[in-house]
């Protein structure tokens, strides 16, 4: 099973890029973050002239998260409350950033994970409460299904090799140590970085600032991950960032990230 995840920065922009590479690349699941699209104005068509189903969960201008799957999904749903008591979610569940269903007794999850904006603002305040919740969520999924995948734009680099300069990283939003300490805890509910088994360098990044010529330059960040179970950890065999969508023109300013188990 090959899965893919990609924010792409609005999926009408990006179409095209997102087709010609679906084509290309024929991965059982694409997982699209930051789609910025309500449901009925998706472009699902040009999907399903490709054999995929769209699974959907999108808002006005921002966030939106979709799954493009070859075959059906089971239990699709969205959301946090789908699976939590609504008190427990609170207003977490405005903001489409969560989208889950199983393919062949295999959980798949695509998160956006919110920014944060800067250090001590009241979206960094959300974003470490979003990520708390994210935890109580998983470990709820994890009960139902061993086999777990979890991927997305994380907006976190959980590690300094994560990024081409950690100097200062503690101030710098995506890297300050609340936030990663949060990663660190929605992940031992029984998971690893699947990217990591297979490269341990530093140099490989998901995501450049469109300033600066970042990407000409490899100033970028890993901030798109596959975190997977234990089960899905050790059938394992890849896990590869693609970065030629980022030389197109007028790209994402993300890549896709491929796991292969």
């Amino acid at each position: 099973m090959k899965i893919a995840t990609w924010n792409v920065n609005s999926i009408r922009t990006r179409l095209e890029h997102v087709t010609n590479w679906l084509q290309a690349n024929p991965v059982d699941v694409l997982c699209l973050q930051e789609t910025k699209v309500i449901d009925q104005d998706f472009p699902a068509q040009p999907f399903q002239e490709l054999g995929y189903s769209p699974y959907i969960s999108g808002q006005k201008s921002y966030n939106g998260v979709a799954l493009i799957s070859r075959q059906p999904l089971d239990s699709v749903s969205s959301g946090f409350a789908a699976v939590l008591d609504a008190d427990a979610v609170g207003d977490l569940d405005e903001q489409k950033r969560v989208i889950t269903g199983v393919l062949d007794g295999v959980r798949i999850v695509n998160l956006y994970v919110p920014n944060g904006s800067s250090v001590g603002s009241e979206k960094y305040e959300y974003k470490l409460r979003w990520l708390g919740v994210l935890k109580t969520y998983l470990t709820a999924l994890l009960e139902q299904s061993p086999g777990l995948t979890v991927c997305g734009d994380f907006n976190i680099a959980l590690e300094d090799r994560d990024i081409y300069d950690a100097n200062g990283k503690e101030k710098h939003i995506m890297s300050s140590e609340a936030e990663r300490q949060a990663l660190r805890q929605v992940l031992e509910v029984g998971l690893a970085d699947v990217f990591r088994k297979f490269t341990e360098e530093t140099g490989h990044y998901s995501w450049w600032d469109y300033r600066a010529a970042s990407f000409r330059r490899n100033l970028g960040w890993r901030i798109d991950h596959h975190y997977l179970s234990p089960q899905l950890y050790d059938r394992a065999t890849s896990c590869v960032i693609d970065v030629e969508p980022r030389k197109l023109e007028k790209p994402s300013d993300h890549t896709p990230v491929i796991v292969e188990f």
